[in-house]
């Protein structure tokens, strides 16, 4: 009973989170988090995503959660999104939130950090959906190193490449993640817009924010 009232407790606090109000200043770590997960991900340059690999890149999804487990599993967290325009440089980055509900024997609590490297304009279209799952809407598999790029090759077939807890690996396999939800009032306050998520990433029709312009600076220098 006292592990059932634990897992009821857990499941309301996310759910009180969900529901937050946050601040600009709020927002503003968010992205500076993920800035952070990004450089992190590309500090050695042998376990680092491949100079092509984000070259050939049409999107990005960077996701920050938490993990915490009992009998139920939940994951939550938050992150950004950006495309990269025809012109070949990066838009605004978006706010999304990330969650997933699991059942079975677990126990424990674990901090994730994923980078979803989109590599057609299809899987960037999914990021208009209300909610969407990388594996299920577009095909996910392990992101090759780039100790490894000379193998990278056969996995540009793949729609999204995944890279978790910094180190990426390259196993060919399939991989399933949690739903992700674009916070489509969030963005609108941080940018102070009535676009939408496609306007946002796609047109110039939004003023870029000081504070989102150094994550777009990095990927602009990481993927030239």
């Amino acid at each position: 009973m006292k592990r059932l009232l634990l897992i009821a407790a857990v499941l309301s606090l996310t759910a009180a989170a969900g529901a937050t109000e946050y601040k600009r200043a709020d927002y503003v770590a968010r992205l500076q988090t993920c800035e952070a997960i990004l450089q992190s991900t590309m500090l050695y340059p042998a376990s680092a995503i491949p100079a092509d690999v984000l070259h050939r890149a049409k999107g990005i999804v960077i996701v920050n959660q938490v993990q915490i487990g009992l009998l139920f599993g939940v994951k939550d967290g938050w992150g950004v999104a950006l495309v990269k325009k025809p012109n070949s440089q990066w838009s605004l980055p978006v706010f999304i939130q990330a969650g997933e509900l699991s059942f079975g024997l677990q126990a424990g609590g674990k901090s994730i950090e994923t980078i979803y490297v989109l590599m057609d304009d299809a899987s960037t279209r999914i990021l208009f959906k209300s909610r969407f799952k990388f594996g299920l809407d577009a095909k996910a598999v392990a992101g090759p190193l780039a100790a490894e790029a000379e193998r990278s090759t056969e996995t540009f077939t793949a729609q999204v490449l995944v890279y978790t807890n910094v180190n990426g690996f390259y196993a060919g396999a399939t991989v399933k993640t949690g739903t992700i939800a674009p916070l489509v009032a969030a963005t609108q306050q941080f940018y102070n817009t009535d676009y939408g998520i496609p306007e946002i990433l796609f047109s110039d029709w939004v003023a870029p924010q000081p504070e989102a312009q150094p994550l777009m600076n990095d990927l602009q220098r990481l993927s030239p």
